[in-house]
């Protein structure tokens, strides 16, 4: 393909934090992506639905993280495809939607040896090229099996939405986890 290279950056984003930031903002401005897309998915199917804040709150708070960074953006092509959401649909919708994107997945290497699992695992290793970057605690994976899987250098951050939303519950400080705009709308 000829267009942009456009990175994914698919989560629940439950809620989004500065550890989903800083490795977006990481890749759009020290690869060769053009752009990251912060995919928010209604429902992984690998997650339990039960502790989501709603979709459309989800997508608010992360359209709030990003606002003013012309290099990040927040998508909701998930919200109107059948549930629960496989990536490969995903990027056949995004694909229809803008042909002349080049897309990337983004993926932290924990995620990587369970993608043999995923539906139409073959077609997406197969046509989609996919940048892995670290995970604390996650060995560096085996990419024999995966030759359009790249390691990509990026910052190690052990952060995660469960922490903020225990936090949260027990009335703790989310300050500098989440940006403050998003804090903001947390926190009552």
């Amino acid at each position: 393909m000829s267009g942009r290279r456009i990175g994914l950056l698919f989560g629940s984003f439950n809620p989004v934090h500065v550890g989903h930031l800083i490795l977006a903002e990481h890749f759009a401005t020290r690869t060769d992506l053009a752009e990251v897309w912060l995919v928010v998915t209604p429902h992984n199917p690998f997650k339990a639905a039960a502790d989501l804040l709603p979709d459309t709150r989800r997508l608010h708070l992360v359209q709030l993280a990003i606002a003013g960074n012309p290099r990040l953006r927040a998508e909701d092509i998930e919200f109107g495809l059948p549930r629960p959401s496989y990536t490969i649909a995903t990027l056949d919708a995004l694909r229809l939607r803008h042909p002349t994107h080049d897309f990337v997945l983004l993926m932290g290497s924990d995620n990587l040896p369970g993608l043999p699992r995923w539906h139409e695992s073959a077609r997406l290793l197969a046509e989609v090229d996919i940048y892995v970057y670290p995970r604390p605690g996650s060995p560096s994976p085996d990419l024999a099996p995966f030759p359009r899987v790249q390691v990509m250098a990026a910052p190690l951050l052990d952060i995660s939405a469960t922490y903020i939303r225990e936090s949260l519950r027990a009335g703790r400080s989310i300050r500098y986890l989440v940006p403050a705009a998003v804090e903001a709308k947390l926190v009552k």
